[in-house]
C-alpha cells in the first residue's frame, strides 16, 4: 500500500516541481506512533526556502484530495533534505563529486559494511570513494548495486 501512495504522490508532484523548478529527492510514507505521514523531500542547487515547500505543499495537497491515494487521515510535510541528503539516483552521485558521503553496502567490502569519505568519481556503476584509515588515504571502489544507502555526510574541520 506504502508504495502505491509513493509512486501516486510522485506522478502528482512531478508537475508542480517542475513548474517551480525543484526536483524531487525522496518521498517517505510511514506510521510514527499512531500517525501517518506522507513526507515530499525536494531541493535544487543552492537549497529551497519554506516559501516554495509551502507552494509545493499547497499544490500537491490539492492534487492528493482530489486523487485520494490515502483513505485514512495522514500527515503532508514537504520539506529540503537538509545537510545529510540521501544519494539514490546515479545522478545524485555525479552530482556530489568532492564531497564527502556515508556509505551503507549490502555486503562487505574490504571486510566492511559502512564507509565514509570523499566521493572522487562516479563511472560505469563504479563510485570511488578516498576513506582515510589511520593517517593515510586509500580508494575503495563501490559497485553502484551494492549500495543499500548513501548520503552526504556533514564534515567539521
Amino acid at each position: 500500500m506504502s508504495n502505491k501512495v509513493t509512486e501516486t504522490t510522485e506522478e502528482l508532484v512531478q508537475p508542480i516541481l517542475s513548474e517551480l523548478n525543484l526536483e524531487l529527492v525522496d518521498i517517505e510514507f510511514a506510521k510514527e506512533g499512531k500517525n501517518w505521514f506522507l513526507r515530499v523531500y525536494v531541493d535544487k542547487q543552492g537549497g529551497v526556502d519554506i516559501e516554495e515547500c509551502g507552494k509545493v505543499s499547497e499544490k500537491l495537497s490539492e492534487k492528493l484530495d482530489a486523487a485520494d491515494p490515502v483513505t485514512f487521515p495522514y500527515f503532508l510535510e514537504v520539506s529540503s533534505p537538509g545537510a545529510e541528503r540521501p544519494l539514490k539516483k546515479q545522478s545524485d552521485f555525479l552530482n556530489n563529486v568532492d564531497k564527502t558521503i556515508h556509505v551503507k553496502l549490502y555486503e562487505p567490502i574490504d571486510g566492511s559494511k559502512e564507509y565514509e569519505g570523499l566521493l572522487k568519481s562516479f563511472e560505469n556503476d563504479i563510485v570511488t570513494l578516498e576513506i582515510k584509515i589511520k593517517n593515510r588515504k586509500k580508494e575503495i571502489e563501490i559497485p553502484f548495486d551494492k549500495i543499500a544507502k548513501a548520503r552526504l555526510a556533514v564534515t567539521f574541520n
